[in-house]
């Protein structure tokens, strides 16, 4: 299929559930003041574990976006995309209707799906035994089950999926929505990724691994990306949901436009199961992959949203590719990483870091990141210290890298009528 033949892929609506928000307008107006997300563990008793915090939702209500007995047979990580995805959608004023229900789409990425159920199943059938586990279990676990049940919420009857990339999956469901959308298979895609995977099993694991901080008494500042006294990311909830369009369908209808879509680079490092390639070989063809796709050049990038994951390997890592793809001009561009106020999501971290980027685009303000203090000298470029910045953002790349050396870089671009 040649360029010309490529229709153009808009963002018509947004929707947030973060540890700093529980919708678009609180979501961004926490990463614009710098709000912290983070602190002790209330979602289960963490007393006996090396890592006692957390990014989680706060006051989150299910059956604000669905009924008792429905929320009842749903993960968290699936009642998080529900109400995203619905925030979406009402954001765009979109109807799904008998008209146009096959031709919207669904693709939410998690990295883990339900594990909170599969953990509580596995008490159930070691304690009351094998006959008394919840017929409910396999379908509230698996981790297709939040595009799905997104699907079944909304009517939307197109092209539906779930990406599974660890932290990648959540960037991978937004630019295969793009693909779909760019390439006529689809006139409207729901898209990002979701995660609550905040558990017992599930911390002492990524503790086991040594990947978490352990600042216990003072998790306000547990996660301080590119600042040189880092000890680990700090694990975060939540979901971030995009509709995108098709540019044609968008305007015919009215619809506001926050930004297009106009890049997407993914690789794999093919190195290690958990760590980088050293000097970030795989995500510096992410980016030149999503620059090419989108016809940039490097000073036409105005922000980049960074994985920024606070772990001694990542920030450098990263830190180092963009200077190898962006050149001397890597130290005119602003780079930050909203992960310091909302911790990791894991597979979500993609999507509501998309929609801080489309955001950075449409209010022309960049988030900061907060925590640094003391920067590494490796990690020497404009990470937006401490306060948002208000600048005119014409072009957003947003970094997502995942254990198994997953890549994607996702780039958007303020919306130019030609």
């Amino acid at each position: 299929m040649t360029n010309l033949e490529k229709k153009r892929v808009v963002v018509t609506g947004l929707g947030a559930v973060t540890p700093i928000g529980n919708n678009l307008a609180e979501y961004w107006e926490g990463l614009l003041t710098g709000r912290n997300g983070i602190g002790p563990i209330t979602l289960f008793d963490p007393s006996r574990h090396a890592c006692r915090i957390a990014g989680e939702v706060k006051g989150f209500n299910p059956h604000d976006y669905m009924d008792r007995k429905e929320a009842k047979r749903m993960d968290r990580f699936a009642q998080f995309a529900v109400a995203a995805s619905k925030e979406a959608i009402a954001d765009a004023q979109f109807v799904i209707n008998e008209l146009n229900a096959e031709q919207v789409g669904v693709i939410i990425g998690t990295g883990v799906g339900g594990l909170k159920v599969l953990e509580d199943q596995q008490e159930v059938y070691l304690t009351r035994g094998p006959d008394r586990c919840s017929p409910f279990m396999i379908p509230m676990m698996i981790a297709n089950m939040a595009a799905g049940l997104v699907a079944i919420h909304t009517g939307a009857k197109g092209p539906n999926s779930c990406t599974v990339s660890a932290c990648a999956s959540g960037a991978h469901g937004v630019g295969d929505a793009f693909r779909l959308v760019q390439r006529g298979y689809a006139q409207a895609m729901v898209c990002g990724g979701t995660e609550a995977a905040v558990t017992p099993l599930s911390v002492a694991g990524f503790a086991s691994a040594r990947a978490l901080s352990t600042r216990n008494d003072d998790p306000k500042h547990a996660c301080r990306p590119f600042d040189r006294d880092r000890d680990g990311f700090v694990m975060g909830e939540g979901a971030g949901i995009l509709l995108l369009e098709e540019l044609e369908h968008a305007l015919s209808r009215g619809a506001r436009i926050y930004a297009e879509v106009v890049g997407y680079g993914m690789t794999c490092d093919a190195y290690h199961m958990t760590s980088p390639v050293p000097g970030g070989e795989g995500a510096i063809r992410a980016m030149q992959l999503a620059m090419k796709d989108a016809d940039l050049v490097p000073e036409q990038v105005s922000y980049i949203n960074a994985h920024g994951t606070s772990t001694p390997v990542n920030d450098p890592t990263e830190t180092a590719a963009i200077k190898k793809v962006l050149g001397d001009y890597a130290y005119k561009v602003a780079v930050s990483s909203t992960k310091s106020m909302t911790g990791h999501l894991l597979g979500g971290s993609g999507g509501i870091e998309s929609v801080a980027a489309v955001m950075a685009v449409a209010d022309d303000q960049i988030p900061p990141t907060i925590n640094l203090e003391n920067p590494d000298p490796e990690c020497d470029l404009d990470y937006v210290p401490n306060q948002s910045r208000q600048q005119t953002v014409e072009v957003v790349l947003s970094n997502s890298f995942g254990f198994g050396g997953h890549n994607v870089t996702l780039a958007f671009r303020k919306y130019r009528p030609e």
